[in-house]
């Protein structure tokens, strides 16, 4: 019967201290990254009354069990659901981090103190810049950033101090490396025209202020060559370095490759469309003079045509005025012009102010002066205030233009149609330009022709016949000589080519790069001067420049409808974009990554690896004994830790969330029903007690 009591007491005595688990757990439902408690029971000692007996086949009598009383209950263990991951809880705080997997955060109570471990991610940065945990200030722990590399230096784990005064802004940088890619196509207009395929580089010096660098890219005679040239730098302001440091040129700043010839080629080579060879034969057939008959635009036959307005509306409607010159006749010494231009409703309505008026189909102008608008006929016929008029309010077509009635038979040279539109037939009388005097007119091309005598030429003769003839212009890097001229007039010329720069040779079989400089050469080298001499004979320091290797391997000369999408890019292209240059800048965020990796990031679009929260990890994390405040020590049956740490992501399980915080796991539903099986188990033991009692009271009652 006492065995009863004391059974009862043992079952009261455990009830109890799994109703303190499960108010431990309740208690922190809401507290971060806290792991629930589970108590396990187990039965305690037993009093054996009679020791079991086996068979016994000579007497034929069979075994018995022992028998054992037991003594009551007692806690066998308590466990925490340590690896059961909580919810995920957003606060936006860029330094909350929550973990994801079995891994544990590293903190230290200060220099040389204890490291510990947690589940709790609310850290902050306290007054010295260290990353610490919000509710006590302990040490957040990883690893630092090698200075030289930009790289974690893994290794014993130290305090993380990311918000130090060196981590608060970014030096300038000057640029060392750049890279070119995209298409040069070999029909762009561009790379053949005399200025080239103009693109810009932008660069930083040393201090971080920032120039730009003007390239042209021009294309040789032979398919798949071009080369690459250095045009200008200018500085932010758009004045060339050249006039900032007062120098001659601009190749004594800086210089892009030296530059070359190509071997001298020589072609045969046929006149050019509108160009007639005109030989002179003696009586045995023999070839005495060669000569050239040459068309010639109206820009170049015709003093201030190109600079007129009107010529450039008329386009190709502009002819010399039929009848006014016959087939053949010397060039007169004013030509007069004709043309047809249309000048749409809304041009007339806000360039020329007029109002066009829908119901009758007209135009109405206000004079100078006038308070009442003037109606501008349709049709004005010769020597009608209308003519004078439209003359007024069109003089903005500029040059010697007559808008009048043609003479006899009073067709009007302009008209308003039925859209709006107002068709202008013109004339415009020009002077000659020097030199076009012995010119002829050609009917049947509507343009003046020159003759031009080879065998009589002079230098500057032949330069023009090459122009001319055959179509080949000379300039600062081609060169052409003509050998001899053929009895048919075909043109046997050795051509010298040169270039500025580099060389950028393609692949003409697959359009990729090859190499540009020299063979095989991936990239060119942007070379500043130490020092230039000025034009005062001063001497310009130009140390704070440095040299930039540009990266062609990435372009490509393939088609691309006739348009180059090739440019320049500071930076090596990957994605640390090396050696780019920056001005200076200042923190504007920091961002804590998956891996636990803190990066910086800065206004001038550097961003910079300022550490890494490292993790522990170990065999039993169950075996981890509570600390308190959320912390975890190491036990012996936890396994201890190796003082380095891990890359949370080096196994692939887990990894860090920046702006969330991991939850308690407590399970209130559960905690709930074993708290309500708890109370029926504490009662139940109360009975055991209660009814031994009842017991024992009869017992003594027995002697009255």
């Amino acid at each position: 019967m006492m065995r009863s009591l004391f059974s009862g007491v043992s079952g009261l005595k455990t009830h109890q201290t799994r109703m303190d688990v499960i108010g431990n757990n309740i208690a922190n439902v809401n507290t971060t990254a806290y792991k629930s408690m589970n108590m396990v029971f187990s039965d305690l000692l037993y009093q054996q009354t009679q020791a079991a007996s086996g068979a016994n086949a000579a007497t034929g009598r069979g075994g018995i069990n022992a028998r054992q009383i037991g003594l009551g209950a007692k806690t066998s263990a308590i466990s925490t659901a340590i690896t059961r991951q909580g919810s995920a809880q957003s606060t936006n705080n860029p330094w909350d981090v929550m973990i994801t997997g079995e891994a544990f955060f590293i903190v230290s109570s200060g220099t040389g103190g204890q490291n510990f471990f947690t589940r709790d991610g609310s850290f902050t940065i306290d007054g010295a810049g260290n990353l610490v945990m919000a509710s006590n200030g302990y040490r957040v722990m990883g690893w630092q950033v090698d200075e030289e590399t930009g790289e974690i230096l893994s290794g014993p784990v130290q305090a993380l101090q990311v918000m130090n005064e060196r981590n608060m802004t970014a030096d300038a940088e000057a640029t060392s490396m750049a890279n070119a890619a995209g298409i040069l196509d070999k029909n762009d207009p561009a790379v053949h025209s005399k200025t080239g395929l103009v693109r810009t580089l932008t660069v930083f010096d040393a201090r971080g202020y920032q120039y730009t660098v003007k390239f042209s890219t021009h294309a040789m005679s032979k398919d798949g060559q071009y080369y690459v040239q250095l045009d200008d730098i200018t500085d932010s302001n758009g004045v060339s370095l050249k006039d900032f440091y007062n120098v001659s040129d601009i190749s004594q700043i800086a210089t892009f490759g030296g530059g070359g010839s190509l071997d001298p080629e020589t072609k045969v080579y046929q006149t050019a469309q509108g160009v007639t060879y005109v030989p002179t034969t003696d009586a045995t057939g023999n070839v005495t003079n060669q000569s050239f008959k040459v068309d010639y635009s109206f820009e170049e036959s015709l003093k201030g045509f190109a600079s007129n307005p009107i010529m450039k509306l008329g386009g190709n409607t502009v002819q010399v005025k039929e009848n006014s010159i016959a087939d053949g006749a010397a060039m007169p010494a004013k030509v007069t012009m004709t043309g047809k231009v249309t000048l749409t409703k809304d041009v007339l309505q806000n360039e020329y102010k007029l109002t066009y008026d829908d119901k009758d189909g007209a135009y109405y102008y206000l004079p100078d002066g006038a308070t009442a608008p003037v109606k501008l006929a349709n049709a004005p016929t010769a020597g009608s205030a209308d003519v004078t008029n439209w003359q007024t309010v069109l003089s903005k077509l500029g040059g010697a233009v007559t808008i009048s009635a043609e003479t006899g038979t009073n067709k009007p040279l302009l008209e308003v149609n039925d859209d709006g539109s107002v068709t202008v037939t013109f004339e415009a009388e020009f002077d000659r330009e020097d030199g076009m005097d012995t010119a002829t007119f050609n009917l049947q091309t509507g343009k003046f022709a020159k003759t031009l005598d080879y065998t009589a030429a002079d230098d500057a003769g032949k330069k023009e016949i090459i122009e001319k003839a055959y179509g080949l212009v000379d300039d600062d890097m081609i060169t052409y000589t003509i050998n001899y001229i053929t009895p048919d007039g075909h043109a046997s010329v050795t051509k010298d080519e040169k270039y500025n720069g580099n060389m950028l040779v393609y692949d003409t079989q697959t359009g990729k790069f090859s190499y540009i400089g020299q063979q095989e050469q991936d990239a060119a080298i942007l070379d500043f001067a130490a020092t230039a001499t000025d034009m005062t004979g001063a001497t310009v320091d130009l140390g704070h420049f440095s040299d930039v290797s540009i990266d062609f391997s990435t372009t490509t000369n393939v088609n691309n409808g006739k348009t180059s999408t090739y440019s320049y890019d500071n930076g090596d292209g990957t994605s640390n974009n090396n050696g780019s240059g920056r001005k200076p800048g200042s923190l504007i965020g920091v961002e804590i990554g998956q891996d636990g990796k803190i990066t910086a990031s800065y206004d001038n679009g550097l961003s910079k690896l300022l550490g890494q929260i490292a993790v522990a990890k170990f065999a039993n994390a169950a075996g981890l004994a509570k600390a308190g405040n959320n912390l975890y020590k190491t036990t012996m049956n936890s396994g201890e830790f190796d003082g380095t740490g891990m890359d949370i992501t080096s196994d692939g399980e887990g990894s860090m969330e920046s702006g969330v915080l991991e939850m308690s796991n407590v399970d209130l539903a559960g905690e709930f029903t074993e708290m309500i099986t708890t109370q029926r188990g504490f009662q139940a033991n109360s009975r055991i007690i209660t009814t031994s009692d009842s017991m024992l009271e009869e017992l003594v009652n027995l002697k009255r």
